[in-house]
């Protein structure tokens, strides 16, 4: 058990190290910031500038200057216009409200003068006040003092530290003091502390041996004292000193530290600039670890790689400048830089992180192709979440995205139509022109502020002459339409659609005398079918009239023919072989309403009757042996062959009742 809690322990000592590098917010000093130590010469004069919050309050508060006691702060000089004992003619404090800084100057230093003093805010030991130490020595030369930084929380920090032409070929550094020593934080050879990663550049400047560090979204943990320098610290080389400090200013608007993009889709960025610079250049590139990429300006310049993908947008009413940037990969996760060539202070970075998920506006296609003088459209998706937004066309440049009327404006050119039954936004070119192609931007916005967008490239092509165009098969030469090869020969071709004879194409004129002889073997072979298919008809009708007839005859009682159903007969016959006896039996038959007659039969009428039935069968038999042999002939008559059928009579039924 002993040994999982040292484990664990183990564990968090690397953290436990990280952490204690830099400075949480309750443990930096109060927000008067001033240097940490000044060097001053004997019989000469000192300087110390201290800062201070730019609020109201403190623009008028009292500004004092004191020395430290064992017990208490004793003022040395304030505002109110007291100067202590000792002092008179000798120390002064003035107020730079415009600044937020105050300065006191102390001059014929004496050797006592050496000590702890505070330069602070309102009373004596509230806590607005910072520690400063003065040093008085003899000389001759005192060392550089460290140089001050008082930045506002979240802004842009630049520094620059100059060591002469001997230096320009030598390794530069920032380094940060700790109790361990400096510890490196980004040099020219392209090496980067994990906490600054993304936020820090080190560039050359013009004046060899020059060089600057910009450190932007500085956070209370950024405050310190930094040394900058050439070589290696502690062994050669030099260094100078940078002291930071960081104060919060609320009313200073502040970019998005991190944008959060769908694959596929778009982010927008946004820089806020100092009025006062409203006419210099602005930019925006990519942070890598020897520098920033420039990726677009307000000059119109674009890196060949992000053409059709990222705007620039300057908006001077709202010091700001907005870059939109589309069609979003995994490479393009990184940090982002807002830069300017003239206010320093005012560069930023945002960080750039790149998800999975479904774009909120998708194009029809990415690419779009038409004819000159054609119709096209550019659709858009968008989805429910953008349903109150406001949608546009615009057409990409490098100088930003000119937007498109919509069509209700009636102008000529392009319009922009919105189908909110189906969410689509419509781009449409009736006709298209060659000067209509390039990159179009299809996007929402709202309050001003720009959204998602996605593009879509149109590509305008020339419309081909008649020339170009391939001949009609009524234009086509014989001879050309004769040389065009049969795909009905090819194996597995079955042509759809037409007829055999079209697809064939005859090759000599011998073919076509050959075919032209087959054309009465073909008649014969179409008429040998169709008598085929009329003896098979017949067949069948033959067979059908036969068992019906199998049930009935034709039978003539008088002049009067009627169809009487032969199971009467058999009935009769099956009742005169079951009852021999000589017994009379009454029959009726209907005459008409609901009058019968009743008659005797006799056992010699049936056998009469009998006697007729037979020969009513062998008469049924013979007329469908007549009916065969009348088929016979009409099939053979298909072939030339004339046969004559034999005359029989109708079939007769004697009976009587």
């Amino acid at each position: 058990m002993t040994s999982l809690v040292f484990l664990f322990l183990l564990t968090l000592l690397p953290v436990e190290f990280a952490s204690s590098s830099y400075l949480p917010k309750a443990a930096i000093s109060s927000p008067v910031f001033g240097p940490r130590q000044v060097y001053g010469l004997l019989n000469g004069s000192v300087t110390v500038k201290c800062f201070y919050p730019p609020t109201s309050v403190n623009r008028h508060d009292r500004k004092y200057w004191c020395r430290e006691t064992a017990t208490s702060c004793r003022t040395v000089v304030s505002t109110s216009g007291y100067v202590a004992p000792g002092y008179e003619g000798r120390a002064s404090l003035t107020d730079y409200p415009q600044a937020h800084n105050f300065q006191i100057t102390i001059s014929g230093l004496r050797e006592a003068d050496a000590g702890t003093y505070h330069c602070g805010i309102g009373i004596n030991g509230r806590g607005l006040s910072h520690k400063v130490t003065l040093d008085v020595s003899e000389g001759p030369h005192l060392p550089e003092g460290a140089e001050l930084f008082y930045v506002k929380l979240h802004s842009t920090l630049t520094m620059s530290c100059s060591f002469g032409e001997a230096s320009a070929d030598k390794r530069k550094f920032l380094c940060r003091m700790g109790k361990k020593g400096c510890f490196n934080i980004i040099d020219s050879y392209g090496n980067v502390d994990e906490f600054y990663t993304g936020r820090i550049l080190l560039s050359n400047e013009d004046t060899p041996g020059s060089f600057s560090i910009t450190i932007s979204q500085v956070g209370w943990e950024d405050s310190g004292l930094y040394l900058c320098g050439f070589g290696y610290y502690g062994e050669s080389g030099e260094t100078k000193e940078l002291d930071v400090h960081v104060y919060e200013e609320t009313k200073v608007p502040q970019g998005k530290p991190t944008i959060i993009g769908v694959k596929g889709s778009s982010a927008t960025f946004e820089c806020h600039y100092a009025p006062q610079r409203r006419s210099s250049l602005k930019y925006w590139c990519k942070w890598r670890n020897k520098g920033c990429a420039r990726i677009i300006d307000t000059d119109g310049f674009v890196s060949s790689a992000y053409e059709g993908r990222v705007v620039l947008y300057n908006n001077p009413v709202n010091e700001t400048v907005t870059i939109i940037l589309n069609q979003l990969k995994d490479s393009d996760k990184g940090y982002y830089w807002c830069m300017s060539d003239e206010e320093k202070e005012q560069q930023s970075s945002t960080e750039l992180k790149i998800i999975d998920g479904e774009p909120g506006l998708k194009g029809e296609k990415e690419v779009v192709e038409a004819q000159v003088g054609s119709r096209v459209d550019l659709t858009c998706f968008y989805s429910c979440k953008y349903y109150s937004y406001q949608k546009y066309w615009c057409k990409w440049n490098n100088t930003g995205c000119i937007s498109l009327p919509s069509s209700d404006l009636k102008q000529p050119g392009p319009d922009v139509t919105c189908d909110t039954d189906n969410k689509t936004v419509i781009l449409s070119f009736d006709p298209v022109a060659k000067t209509d192609q390039g990159w179009y931007w299809c996007g929402v916005k709202r309050n001003g502020q720009f959204g998602e967008t996605v593009p879509v490239y149109l590509t305008v092509t020339e419309a081909p002459s008649r020339a170009d165009q391939p001949p009609s098969r009524a234009d086509q030469p014989p001879s050309r339409a004769a040389e065009a090869p049969s795909r009905a020969d090819q194996p597995g071709f079955n042509p759809q659609g037409r007829a055999f004879s079209d697809v064939v194409v005859p090759e000599a004129a011998s073919s076509e005398s050959s075919d032209q002889s087959h054309g009465p073997n073909s008649l014969v072979l179409g008429v040998g079918i169709g008598g085929a298919v009329l003896v098979v008809l017949g067949t069948a009708f033959a067979v059908f009239k036969y068992k019906k007839l199998k049930r009935s005859d034709l039978v003539s009682v008088g002049s009067y023919r009627t169809n009487i159903s032969m199971s009467d007969f058999e009935s009769m016959k099956e009742y005169g072989a079951s009852n021999k006896a000589c017994v009379k039996e009454s029959e009726e038959t209907q005459i008409g309403g609901d009058e019968f007659i009743t008659t005797e039969v006799s056992l010699e009428s049936s056998a009469e009757t009998k006697k007729a039935k037979r020969s009513s069968k062998e008469d049924a038999d013979l007329a469908y042996s007549t009916f065969l042999l009348t088929s016979g002939t009409i099939a053979q008559g298909g072939s030339g062959e004339d046969s004559a059928a034999p005359e029989v009579s109708p079939p007769a039924w004697e009976g009587q009742i």
